[in-house]
């Protein structure tokens, strides 16, 4: 950690996807200087899941950023800062619409509408 600045606190917020629409948030005060990986451990979330270690992290398993923005363990954080840290997905999102739009079946213009199945 970077020699803090006397009495100077950064308020931050840790984010953690751990399934689908669904995330832990916790807010934290660390010492101005403070890196992702200071508040990654601060908020300890390795007891959250037992596939989250910093080997994961680094081996891409999960994946840290700031504000959306991937960033590394060691990138220094800054007042209202919120750290992000999500799975990868397990599906392609573009191969997922595809097959939607395959089950919704064809297409009909507009106006006509497919009578209820009974």
């Amino acid at each position: 950690m970077a020699p803090a600045e006397a009495g100077v606190t950064l308020h931050v917020e840790v984010a953690l996807g751990l399934a689908p629409r669904r995330v832990h948030l916790v807010r934290l005060s660390l010492p101005a200087g403070s890196t992702v990986r200071d508040a990654l451990f601060a908020a300890d979330i390795w007891s959250m899941d037992d596939t989250l270690t910093l080997q994961a992290i680094e081996s891409g398993e999960w994946t840290v950023g700031v504000w959306g923005r991937k960033e590394r363990p060691g990138h220094v954080l800054r007042d209202q800062d919120r750290v992000e840290l999500v799975r990868q997905l397990k599906v392609d999102p573009k191969e997922a619409r595809r097959v939607r739009y395959r089950a919704q079946g064809e297409k009909l213009p507009r106006g006509i509408h497919r009578s209820p199945k009974t």
